[in-house]
């Protein structure tokens, strides 16, 4: 299969999916827009998007534990959609927003109770994802990941959906203000993409668009308001969003609250980072 590359935006006030012609995005209509000026939206709108807790080996190295004998998954909800050059919003009074760059794989077809060696062909292509996570209610939740990861704005897609791409021996970075925080290959990854589709299918059933995101490399570290964050993977581009604060607080009136707890601070800045010689972050937002 060629690869090719698809993307949706607004073009004169519609959302329009367009294919990318080098610099040039470019509608069915013959309309087109130069690729640094369009306004980009999700490139897929998924019925449902799923998670795999781990999977990189670098990222269980850092993280000083074992991978479980099968994967181990969560949801972000589709309200927590975002897009290529976007903001990502971090609600006022919380302070441990993280990245996770990630590869995200989208559904082509309709896949229940298949094999891996057949799920290449329900598998539409490949877009760049970033799991963030509010670890600020990682004390919540029983596990579940649903306040961490599914707030408004977390999970953005983009910029768009590559057909055609292989996933084995690709590298992935995610850059913060130009600074390679995160530097891995996707042939870390203990499970790989047709194994993941596979595995989801066996009992969940995957429509056309729905997105599973496939894991991150090491050094998830907290991002602040003002931060650029990039993340590059080989073939399908970069992703860029930008961290702002938001102003209505967490309501203090229902739900739990944030928490700084040991294992909140040890999630977010990368375990154990008070005992071995690494700075505390600046808590009031700048830095």
């Amino acid at each position: 299969m060629s690869v090719r590359e698809f993307r949706r935006i607004l073009l004169d006030g519609n959302v329009v999916d367009v294919v990318r012609h080098g610099d040039e995005l470019v509608a069915g209509d013959g309309r087109s827009v130069g690729v640094g000026e369009a306004v980009h939206l999700s490139p897929v709108v998924p019925s449902k998007i799923v998670c795999v807790h781990l999977n990189y080996s670098s990222r269980v190295a850092e993280m000083m534990t074992k991978l479980p004998p099968a994967p181990t998954y969560f949801h972000k909800p589709v309200s927590a959609l975002n897009a290529h050059d976007a903001a990502v919003v971090r609600p006022a009074g919380c302070k441990w927003l993280n990245y996770e760059g990630e590869i995200a794989i989208v559904i082509g077809r309709t896949a229940k109770n298949i094999s891996p060696a057949e799920a290449g062909d329900y598998i539409r292509g490949y877009t760049i994802g970033n799991d963030y996570g509010l670890h600020d209610f990682r004390d919540t939740d029983s596990g579940s990941m649903l306040r961490v990861k599914g707030a408004d704005t977390l999970c953005p897609l983009g910029p768009g959906l590559v057909e055609g791409w292989d996933f084995h021996g690709k590298q992935i970075r995610t850059i913060v203000n130009g600074e390679v925080r995160q530097d891995g290959n996707t042939d870390e990854m203990k499970w790989d993409m047709h194994y993941l589709v596979a595995d989801i299918a066996r009992t969940i059933t995957l429509q056309p668009g729905d997105v599973l995101m496939s894991g991150t490399p090491a050094i998830s570290r907290t991002v602040y308001p003002g931060d650029v964050v990039e993340v590059e993977v080989e073939g399908l581009g970069t992703l860029r969003n930008h961290i702002v604060e938001g102003s209505a607080p967490i309501r203090s009136d229902v739900g739990a609250q944030p928490t700084e707890s040991e294992e909140v601070l040890s999630t977010a800045q990368g375990g154990d980072w008070e005992f071995r010689g690494i700075r505390k972050p600046d808590l009031s937002g700048t830095h």
